[in-house]
């Protein structure tokens, strides 16, 4: 989506060559698309009729940059999903249509508000196969940020797009919902001879004629109608490749003349992002085509499909760019209540990015990030209201809490099962190059891992807040650690947020992490430590979004080593308690002798070092006195049993 870096682009070059946070970064994203999407959501949408389903698209455009104008003509193909005598596609009422061809002959059309409607000679019927062309022209409407821009750079005339979600209809008829994507797209781009045309998909063609020069995109990959995009000016065009598995894939770079050096310096870097998220995520999704970047002169960048356009190549903004060609142009969010499908990951993978080539800088980001998330009690990462676009694109929610949702599933489900996951989500034939819901990536991962991950996703996805850890814990004399973990939310919302937990006991050089499986509040565990402990870290690699985390270290437990107690004596009940404190050897065997000496039960016990309580099964024996005898290696002891 926009991103919006304004001035601070610059600084947090900076900081991100610093290996400091990206949580500024974020919220500037948030806020161009906060401020960008104010008007498409607020006054517009698709009005276009649902009973036909764009199959293809053949868009031809004059352009001059200095003009803000457009004229051309788009030939869509299409099928019908009813019995049909109507269709309409989205198109902005400043824009003006000469005619509508159908089957080589004009047809009649009316312009209701906000739309081209085609009226057909004849019924087409369901499921039929057709197609249209409809020359048009006009200057599209000027709407704040734009989706038909004409600006300079350096003095040089400038003219590009950007459409998300709703903003193609400005300037080209077309099926402008969420819901639709075309097979493939053709563009053809005609401007005066001075200037170079980037659009989607590779250029087949590049050819003039001494007054203007004609560029032939082709793009073979289904694609949203916000996705399309073309700019105009005096680009410079930069080549680089990088090998993807068995593919050398073109790398493209459409930059201004005097941006020249700096694509050039940092271009290296988005081919090593390249790699990277092939690597780990799948397959790079328009492998067969290209990748490329397109400068404009927004203050942010657009993941238009195979060219995403930057305002600058700052590298945090590149990998986020290149992030949505997997989560936002192959799997497009079907819902705005699902934002965070494109935006969580896209985030989440400029993090994953940094720490591979940083990780000794990932802590100091994942606690910025914790702590811009947790600075208020409530949200959800599903947006509530769809309405309020202050919601759907808040930084701190759609973003960064989005961003560490997928941070925590990677925890809980492990690397292997996490990366196979979502790999499987991308490629999943139900949802690729098509839109998807929280539901799909639920599925996905709940199929390779084999785990049921509905509490998590009521907890992190449906639930707000975040918990405040306290971990008392205490050592007996064989430095097992006796732990009690405790929470509160910050939000009602989530009574409790089972999780794993991570927890570092250091002193001086020693340290050792354990990790306990925490499922309900106030709950027990022992841990074998190994060594006298003065210090317990509450999740120290910041795995689980958490605030206020308190670790309190209480007397040892007392006892002295081997310290055995049996309760109740006397007793008429069908068991007794054997309580075992710092227990030296790793198991003893239990026998109950009568007074008569002979043997009426044995048993062996695991005693690995942590204070027991075991229940011990007397409902056999009859009433009288027995000898319990424990033997322990070279510990051994009795105690009386009276059973009443």
């Amino acid at each position: 989506m926009r991103k919006f870096f304004l001035i601070l682009l610059i600084a947090c070059n900076k900081l991100v060559a610093q290996n400091e946070n990206l949580c500024k970064a974020v919220d500037e994203i948030a806020a161009g698309e906060r401020s960008a999407f104010q008007r498409t959501l607020s006054v517009n949408r698709s009005y276009a009729s649902s009973d036909f389903q764009v199959t293809y698209y053949r868009c031809a455009w004059d352009i001059d940059p200095a003009i803000r104008y457009i004229k051309g003509s788009v030939t869509s193909h299409f099928i019908t999903n009813s019995s049909l005598n109507t269709i309409s596609y989205d198109l902005d009422d400043q824009l003006t249509v000469d005619s509508v061809y159908y089957h080589g002959n004009k047809i009649a059309f009316s312009r209701p508000t906000h739309l081209l409607q085609i009226n057909f000679p004849a019924s087409i019927e369901t499921g039929q196969k057709d197609s249209v062309t409809i020359f048009y022209k006009g200057v599209p409407p000027n709407t704040a940020f734009g989706s038909f821009v004409q600006d300079a750079h350096n003095g040089i005339p400038v003219l590009w797009t950007l459409s998300e979600p709703y903003g193609s209809k400005d300037w080209w008829p077309c099926r402008n919902g969420l819901d639709d994507k075309a097979d493939s797209v053709d563009i053809i781009i005609t401007c005066p001879i001075a200037y170079r045309a980037s659009s989607n998909g590779l250029l087949i063609t590049e050819s003039d004629n001494g007054v203007v020069r004609t560029a032939f995109y082709k793009h073979r990959y289904p694609i949203a109608s916000y996705l399309v995009a073309f700019a105009v000016t005096n680009y410079k065009v930069l080549n680089h490749a990088v090998q993807l598995s068995n593919v050398n894939l073109p790398m493209i770079t459409y930059c201004y003349p005097e941006g020249e050096s700096l694509f050039q310096q940092h271009t290296p870097k988005v081919l090593q992002q390249l790699s990277l998220f092939h690597q780990y995520f799948s397959a790079y999704p328009f492998i067969n085509e290209r990748y490329g970047h397109t400068q404009f002169s927004w203050g942010g960048g657009m993941e238009h499909q195979t060219n995403s356009f930057l305002v600058s190549p700052d590298e945090n903004l590149m990998a986020h760019e290149l992030a949505h060609q997997w989560f936002g142009d192959k799997v497009t969010c079907g819902s705005w209540r699902d934002i965070w499908l494109n935006e969580g990951f896209a985030t989440y993978l400029s993090y994953f990015y940094f720490e591979q080539i940083n990780p000794a800088g990932q802590l100091n980001r994942l606690r910025s990030l914790s702590n811009s998330i947790t600075a208020l009690p409530g949200g959800s990462v599903w947006v509530d209201d769809t309405t309020n676009v202050g919601r759907i694109f808040s930084s701190r929610l759609s973003y960064n809490k989005g961003a560490y949702l997928v941070h925590m599933l990677r925890w809980v489900l492990g690397d292997s099962s996490f990366f196979r996951g979502v790999r499987q989500y991308v490629n999943d034939p139900r949802i690729a190059y098509g839109f998807a819901k929280t539901e799909d990536l639920k599925r996905n991962l709940e199929q390779v891992s084999n785990k049921d991950i509905t509490e998590f996703f009521n907890d992190w996805y449906r639930g707000q807040g975040y918990p405040s850890y306290t971990v008392k814990w205490a050592q007996n004399k064989n430095n097992w650690a006796k732990i009690t973990v405790s929470q509160v939310t910050s939000h009602p919302s989530v009574t409790f947020f089972e999780m794993p937990l991570a927890l570092k006991f250091k002193t001086g050089s020693l340290e050792k992490t354990v990790v306990i499986n925490n499922t309900l509040n106030n709950e027990i565990f022992w841990e074998e430590i190994g060594f006298k402990a003065d210090t317990v870290i509450i999740d120290p690699d910041y795995w689980v979004l958490s605030r206020n985390n308190v670790s309190v270290k209480e007397a040892g437990i007392p006892g002295d080593i081997n310290e055995v107690k049996l309760y109740p004596v006397p007793t008429s009940a069908n068991f007794v308690t054997l309580s075992i404190k710092n227990p030296v050897e790793r198991s003893m065997v239990v026998r109950i002798f009568n007074t008569a000496g002979q043997l009426v039960s044995q048993q062996k016990l695991n005693t690995p070092g942590r204070d027991e309580e075991i229940q011990i099964n007397i409902s056999k024996l009859s009433a009288g006195v027995y000898l319990l005898h424990i033997d322990a290696g070279n510990f051994k002891t009795a105690r009386h049993i009276i059973k009443k």
